[in-house]
C-alpha cells in the first residue's frame, strides 16, 4: 500500500471545515471569530514552516543539525507551559524549561538508547518525533501542575498560614496543594491512556498505518511512545511543582505569597 499524496487543493478543502467552528462562535456570540481565524492562520504557517524544516534536517542527516532542532523544541515547550494560569512569580519561566528539559529529554533518552536502540542516536526520522510527542505531552502536564500550585496556594493561603505559625515545616504546609497539583498535571495523560485505541488512534500509530506500516507493529510503537509520555509528564510535573514550591516558601519556614502576582499586572 502507498501513501495517497494530498495536493494544496486537497488541504484547502479540508481547511474550510473550519467554517463549523466560526457558525458556532456567531451563533452563540461566543466572539471567538478573530482567535479562530488566527490560530487557523499559524497553524497552516507553523505546520509548514516544520515540513520544510523537517525536510532540510533529513536530508542533512547530523548531529548538529538535529540537536539544535530539539533544543529549539524544547526551550519553546518550556516558554508555553509557563503561560498558563491567572498567577504567576518570578523565576515561573525557568522552572519550566528545566522540568521539561529534563523529564523529556531523559525520558526520550531511555526510549532511543534503550527501548528503540537507533543508531546513530540522532536519526532524525525517530529523534525529532519521538522528542516532539513527549514535549508536547509533558508540556501539558507541567503546565498544569504550577498553574494548580498557584491556585491552590492562592485558595489555601490563611490555612497554610496557619500550619506554618502552629509549627509545621513549609513541606508540612505545602503537601496538600502539592499533591493535587501533581494529580491535575498527571490526569490528561492517564486518561489518554484509558481510551488509547479503544476511542481514539493515536496520531503516531495512524502515521505509520497510514504510511503501510503493519498495524501490530505500529501498535508496538505506539504502546513504548504511551510509556514513554507517561513518564516524562510525572517526572515533568513532579519537577515543576517542587521547583514552584521552593520559589514560594523559604528556608525559614515562611510562605512567600506576595512572590504571587496576577498575570495581568505582570505583564505591564
Amino acid at each position: 500500500m502507498t501513501l495517497q499524496n494530498l495536493s494544496l487543493w486537497d488541504v484547502a478543502i479540508a481547511a474550510l471545515l473550519i467554517v463549523v467552528n466560526g457558525v458556532v462562535s456567531v451563533a452563540l456570540k461566543l466572539d471567538l471569530e478573530r482567535k479562530l481565524a488566527w490560530a487557523a492562520v499559524r497553524t497552516v504557517v507553523q505546520l509548514l514552516a516544520i515540513g520544510y524544516v523537517l525536510g532540510w534536517v533529513f536530508r542533512y542527516d547530523r548531529w548538529f543539525v538535529v540537536l539544535p532542532l530539539m533544543v529549539v523544541m524544547t526551550l519553546i515547550a518550556g516558554f508555553a507551559g509557563a503561560q498558563r494560569g491567572s498567577r504567576t512569580y518570578a523565576g515561573q519561566r525557568a522552572d519550566s524549561v528545566l522540568s521539561i528539559w529534563v523529564s523529556s529529554w531523559l525520558v526520550a533518552a531511555v526510549g532511543l538508547f534503550v527501548v528503540i536502540r537507533i543508531h546513530p542516536w540522532y536519526e532524525p526520522q525517530y529523534a525529532i518525533p519521538i522528542l516532539g510527542m513527549i514535549l508536547g505531552n509533558t508540556l501539558t502536564g507541567v503546565s498544569l501542575g504550577i498553574e494548580r500550585m498557584t491556585e491552590e496556594l492562592t485558595a489555601r493561603r490563611d490555612r497554610v498560614d496557619m500550619a506554618l505559625a502552629l509549627g509545621a515545616t513549609r513541606w508540612e504546609a505545602a503537601q496538600a496543594p502539592a499533591r493535587q497539583a501533581v494529580r491535575a498535571g498527571m490526569m490528561p495523560t492517564l486518561n489518554q491512556m484509558a481510551v488509547v485505541g479503544v476511542v481514539s488512534l493515536p496520531g503516531m500509530m495512524t502515521g505509520q498505518v497510514l504510511a503501510g506500516q503493519s498495524p501490530l507493529q505500529a501498535v508496538r510503537y505506539q504502546i513504548v511512545i504511551m510509556f514513554l509520555i507517561a513518564a516524562a509528564s510525572a517526572l515533568g510535573t513532579v519537577g515543576a511543582v517542587l521547583l514552584t514550591y521552593r520559589r514560594l516558601f523559604s528556608a525559614e519556614h515562611r510562605f512567600l505569597s506576595a512572590r504571587l502576582v496576577e498575570r495581568a499586572a505582570a505583564q505591564r
